[in-house]
């Protein structure tokens, strides 16, 4: 499935998606042991460079300089990209940049194309649209293979299977890799070892058959017009490298200024995502190289009016190291599903509403899918203050009638010393009748939690009726 908007239409908001996947031992196991074995990884490379937070602030003084010049960049991009035999395609929203894949893909007679783990075309619904042209989108990312056999969705940006435990994986090796080309050795167990060389197996004919990829990429570097992705199974290095046609599909944000800048990012991304000092496979390529045909689809899809947001544009400086989504205490409880968004977790509870707007239900509960306590901002490599956006968006999400009305009042009250002091008197005076849950439609926040006790006596009183407890 691994769809784009479409696929989560109509989906309850975060409190129901949630509510419903807190009941799920299994997954909230799978989420518990994976998210804090990443995250003690991460902690311990990451606490091995002296200058980590200086390498942190660097990180984020590159991506706020490009996204304050990205017209400049994005043009040089093109320039270099064009120079050096490729072409650059603009996609101003998702039903364009899928137009402009498929008619590509078609151009060269071809109906199956091999993708490489890029968030940009599951986003935008890429491999739905592919095959409503008749095309077949083959993932190779063994937890997009994953995802795609099991007719699932992505639950975390880095490890998109992680909601599965090795069980429920070689079931649906045995029971759906036939359909998709080479069946599951007989016999097969689930030992990761087992389970990785099936999946090697069955990606090797793919990879050795198919004449068109589609990537995408971690960084684009504008002054050579240079794509760099980074990968741990080498899925990448086959994808780039064997097809006749490579098309790319990558965000605008993407962007980087010069070679010395992707430095910095080399050091930040895999620590902070796989906990490595060292990502496997980096691949670079520059244009069309060795008789390859090369396209660059450059997606906005709602960037640039993310961009146009002096507070939330922040979150455009994201690399996709999924850092916050390991340390999230309500992400390992509610899973990445329960966001209805490619970009789940803390990161996708401010990007996905910035992107798709918050005119749905699910779009607009998703600010409120927080408790706000700091950790995704503390371990985010590029310093994007999530809780800062969090409270952004939630001014600007919209609220019922009745909440706006008792806001306001609330605001009036509050706003005169006298005023609150009579309200703070008149509670006190009745505060046995005050119920510990309210009834109906108010009941939403002592679903939860109880009232507090209000106290006989106002703290404004005590301090005049003792002189501030001298008497």
């Amino acid at each position: 499935m691994s769809g784009g908007n479409d696929t989560f239409l109509g989906m309850p908001a975060f409190p129901e998606n949630a509510a419903a996947a807190v009941q799920d031992s299994q997954l909230r196991f799978n989420l518990r042991k994976a998210t804090h074995t990443i995250r003690a990884k991460r902690a311990g490379v990451v606490g091995e460079l002296p200058d980590w937070l200086e390498l942190r602030q660097a990180g984020k003084e590159i991506k706020d300089h490009t996204l304050r010049n990205l017209e400049r960049y994005l043009l040089q991009l093109e320039e270099a990209v064009t120079a050096a035999g490729g072409q650059v395609h603009w996609a101003a929203d998702a039903e364009e940049a899928n137009r402009i894949v498929a008619d590509l893909v078609k151009a060269t007679g071809e109906t199956s194309v091999v993708k490489v783990k890029s968030m940009a075309t599951q986003e935008i619904g890429l491999n739905e649209a592919l095959q409503a042209e008749g095309i077949t989108a083959y993932e190779t990312d063994l937890a997009e293979l994953i995802v795609q056999l099991g007719d699932d969705w992505p639950s975390h940006i880095l490890v998109p299977a992680i909601h599965r435990n090795r069980s429920e994986i070689r079931e649906i090796f045995q029971d759906k890799m036939a359909d998709w080309g080479r069946a599951a050795p007989e016999g097969l167990t689930d030992e990761p070892r087992a389970l990785a060389e099936a999946a090697r197996l069955h990606l090797r004919e793919r990879f050795l058959s198919t004449k068109v990829a589609i990537s995408g990429a971690n960084f684009m570097i504008a002054e050579t017009g240079t794509l760099v992705v980074l990968e741990s199974e080498g899925n990448g290095r086959m994808c780039l490298t064997l097809p006749e046609t490579l098309i790319s599909v990558v965000g605008i944000e993407k962007l980087l200024p010069s070679w010395r800048d992707l430095e910095v990012f080399l050091q930040l991304l895999p620590r902070s995502s796989t906990g490595e000092r060292m990502n496997p496979y980096t691949s670079t390529w520059t244009g069309a190289t060795e008789g390859q045909d090369f396209h660059l689809v450059l997606l906005d899809n709602g960037r640039t009016q993310v961009l146009a947001d002096k507070v939330g544009r922040q979150a455009l400086r994201c690399i996709r190291c999924s850092a916050c989504l390991n340390v999230c205490p309500v992400y390992e409880r509610a899973g990445g599903h329960s966001y209805g968004s490619v970009y789940p977790g803390p990161i996708g509870a401010i990007l996905t509403p910035q992107l798709r707007g918050m005119s749905s239900e699910l779009d607009a509960s998703l600010p409120y899918a927080s408790t706000l306590c700091g950790a995704c901002y503390d371990v985010c490599p590029v310093a994007i203050d999530i809780p800062e956006v969090l409270v952004h968006l939630r001014a600007k999400a919209p609220h019922p009638r009745a909440e706006r009305l008792g806001m306001r009042a609330a605001g009036w009250v509050f706003n005169s010393p006298g005023r609150l002091a009579g309200a703070q008197r008149l509670g006190s005076r009745f505060r046995r009748f005050v119920p510990k849950h309210l009834p109906g439609p108010l009941s939403a926040w002592t679903n939860t939690r109880e009232i507090p006790d209000i106290p006989a006596e106002s703290f404004r009183d005590w301090w005049n009726r003792t002189d501030g407890g001298v008497r």
